[in-house]
């Protein structure tokens, strides 16, 4: 697949056994959607623990269950990590209600992730849509960490809403920056009287934006149906199938191959993925 795995860490034998975290702070990012920094209460633990970007784990409210959410932060940034979740379930809404201080679990690093180190001197397009950004956000900042390494960097991102719009004090530190380009957009209607960005559908801002392929790497990530026409827009661009990343994270359930939940035509999602090339995706059913 695109990128090799690291072996998740864990304080047992036990491979369902959580780690704990404790919540050091949270954001509130969108309606409903929150942002935990998450700090491991065992110092070794803590300084061992590594991940590569664009893996995921499985979070963990005791007596609820656990859920599955990309880890958020950037790999180039130790001793904790951030991860990004939507109130939409039981396990949710128990995280959703947990305060700083609080403990949760998590498992992981799980799956393999974005090959950031193979496009050293190539142009970044990073295109995003609604809760989707915070595994692209991942591959964000790990780039930015390392800004020298990379050619130009764009941020095309869209929600329903400009109350939709996660990371909104990133997005303007980001666009802040003369070496990034951000282009925010919002679905028709979704507006503001003070909104000042563009008011569109993703793939039409994409286009709009007038990246060209040439040496250049695309990491896409949204809803499934932005996702389908965004790649239809990107092939006129003449934009390689092989150049488009995305992952699909959000087929992931047990995390180990398990439960047969991320399965998706010959594939088993959490074990080959959640990152894949559009070329990899291209001859699979369209139900990610």
């Amino acid at each position: 697949m695109s990128a090799t795995t690291t072996e998740p860490a864990t304080t047992s034998g036990n491979i369902y056994r959580p780690m704990l975290t404790r919540i050091a702070a949270i954001t509130d990012e969108a309606p409903a959607v929150r942002t935990f920094r998450l700090e491991f209460t065992d110092p070794a633990v803590a300084e061992s623990f590594a991940f590569k970007t664009g893996q995921f784990g499985e979070y963990s409210i005791f007596g609820a269950g656990e859920s599955t959410f990309c880890i958020a932060s950037a790999a180039t940034r130790t001793g904790y990590i951030e991860t990004t979740f939507r109130e939409a379930g039981r396990v949710t809404r128990r995280l959703a209600q947990a305060e700083v201080g609080d403990v949760v679990g998590f498992r992981g690093p799980y799956g393999n992730c974005f090959p950031v180190d193979q496009w050293h001197g190539k142009k970044i397009l990073f295109i995003a849509g609604g809760i989707a950004l915070p595994p692209v956000r991942s591959v964000i900042w790990t780039c930015l960490d390392q800004r020298d390494r990379f050619g130009d960097v764009t941020i095309i991102y869209g929600a329903r809403t400009v109350a939709d719009l996660v990371y909104k004090h990133e997005l303007a530190e980001w666009d802040a920056r003369p070496d990034v380009r951000v282009i925010q957009t919002v679905d028709p209607g979704g507006e503001t009287p003070d909104w000042t960005g563009e008011v569109g559908f993703v793939p039409t801002v994409v286009e709009a934006a007038g990246v060209t392929p040439d040496n250049a790497v695309v990491v896409l990530c949204g809803p499934p149906i932005m996702i389908k026409f965004t790649l239809a827009t990107l092939s006129q661009m003449a934009f390689p199938l092989e150049s488009v990343y995305t992952t699909l994270e959000n087929r992931m359930k047990c995390g180990l191959g398990k439960c047969g939940r991320c399965n998706v035509g010959p594939i088993y999602v959490c074990k080959e993925g959640p990152v894949f090339t559009a070329a990899q995706l291209a001859g699979l059913p369209m139900d990610y």
